[in-house]
């Protein structure tokens, strides 16, 4: 079994490009026994980070106090899998809030990292990463005319805690009509198709024939179509 958390931060939910490309993905990979759990951060948006969290880390309380639950909760959901898909727009040039509140959650000193004199350590075991990027205009390649700071961002933050493997696939230009959209996908399909047979032959977690199945984070598990 195979357990993929799948993030999804942008405002189109499961009707966006970069959604339905990453379930397709891990639909037609082979990976062995794949299952799924969403975490829509849009829909089922995670509270802010407030002063009692904020005192709490000064204090270097124990991870179980009720200020942490939420963030506790959410790095034991992203320990309990083996691969993590992220789906999100790119916004005024770096993720959407609602990514970053889950970054500023899963960040947390003493317990997904720790501070050295060397800089930060991720406490955190390593895994697939896989970031599905949709920006309507275009932020990489030669028709770049913006700057992209969610690559680097997201990257970091990520290697902050211990997760190293982290793959990017821009669906670029989305505005430009149906053609741009298509083609984007095509780009981005063939990419990602590359990377998880990578992941396949070198990490050994993959096996054709299986089914997807797909939870919530509430847990309840459901085969897929």
């Amino acid at each position: 079994m195979t357990r993929i958390l799948l993030l999804n931060s942008g405002p189109h939910s499961d009707a966006s490009h970069g959604y339905r490309l990453a379930r397709e993905a891990i639909a037609t990979s082979g990976i062995d026994n794949p299952q799924i759990t969403e975490r829509d951060l849009v829909k089922s948006p995670i509270p802010p980070i407030g002063r009692g969290y904020a005192m709490a880390v000064t204090a270097q309380a124990a991870p179980d106090v009720k200020e942490f639950d939420w963030s506790e909760r959410l790095i034991v959901e992203l320990e309990q899998h083996d691969m993590l898909f992220v789906v999100t727009p790119m916004h005024n040039f770096t993720v959407p809030a609602a990514l970053k509140l889950w970054i500023d959650h899963v960040i947390r000193i003493n317990r997904s990292f720790q501070a050295t004199p060397h800089g930060k350590v991720g406490l955190m075991k390593d895994r697939p990463t896989f970031v599905l990027v949709s920006s309507g205009g275009f932020f990489a390649g030669e028709r770049a005319k913006q700057a992209d700071f969610l690559t680097p961002y997201l990257r970091y933050a990520l290697a902050s805690i211990g997760i190293s493997d982290v793959h990017f696939f821009p669906l670029q230009g989305l505005v430009f009509g149906p053609e741009a959209v298509a083609q984007a996908m095509h780009e981005a399909r063939r990419q990602l198709s590359e990377k998880l047979s990578l992941a396949r032959a070198g990490k050994g977690i993959m096996r054709r024939g299986s089914t997807p199945a797909i939870r919530s984070s509430t847990g309840e598990t459901q085969p897929t179509a």
